[in-house]
């Protein structure tokens, strides 16, 4: 049987010992690789073009997406399964958007990730249904503006309307009608509110 092999990215030396030890473990599957950055996942791709690749979305050098859109440069099919700690409905977007076949979080059962690789490997997708739903609320919400998200991003970091206002060379009534805006997009009623939810959408990091 020819075994299905996987390469392993994550800046986290412990998670690719566990991951790999996990999979290893198994007769159907062969760990060929382990990188610790996207440029070293990119460059072990090209040396071993895996059937299914692990992939963290935040690591040093390239991040997660960056190493997708290189390895897709290379080959469009390329099975790709993310596997990290972050769920906003914007990163998942991105994720799904840069060709990932498969999209977990570091906390699901061993049995989960085991047949999210033989199902992408099979050309199935692999998205747990939590994050489908997270997904389709994020893309049926209607996206900020740029200018929209300068603003919301001074409001996270405490600035008043008057100090939003002088950053972004707007007056004041200018800032308050981007708020109206913003907390209609985001069905929010207050700032505090509008701030959570943001973070929560991946469109600020605090």
């Amino acid at each position: 049987m020819t075994k299905i092999q996987v390469l392993i990215a994550d800046d986290h030396v412990m998670v690719r010992e566990g991951l790999a030890a996990i999979i290893g473990r198994q007769p159907d599957m062969q760990v060929v690789g382990e990188a610790a950055n996207g440029l070293e996942a990119v460059a072990l791709w090209l040396q071993h073009r895996p059937n299914v690749t692990l992939l963290d979305l935040r690591m040093p050098l390239l991040d997660g997406v960056g190493a997708m859109d290189a390895i897709r440069h290379h080959d469009a099919l390329a099975r790709i399964v993310v596997l990290t700690t972050f769920d906003t409905d914007n990163e998942i977007a991105q994720a799904i958007k840069s060709g990932a076949k498969g999209y977990l979080l570091k906390d699901a059962q061993r049995e989960e990730l085991l047949e999210c690789i033989r199902k992408v490997h099979g050309g199935e997708t692999c998205i747990a249904p939590a994050l489908v739903a997270k997904l389709a609320a994020g893309i049926s919400s209607e996206t900020l503006t740029g200018r929209e998200l300068d603003v919301l991003a001074l409001l996270a970091r405490g600035k008043s309307n008057r100090e939003i206002g002088v950053a972004l060379f707007i007056s004041e009534t200018t800032v308050k009608s981007h708020l109206r805006n913003i907390f209609a997009k985001l069905n929010v009623l207050s700032r505090t509110e509008a701030i959570t939810v943001a973070s929560r959408r991946g469109l600020i990091q605090l």
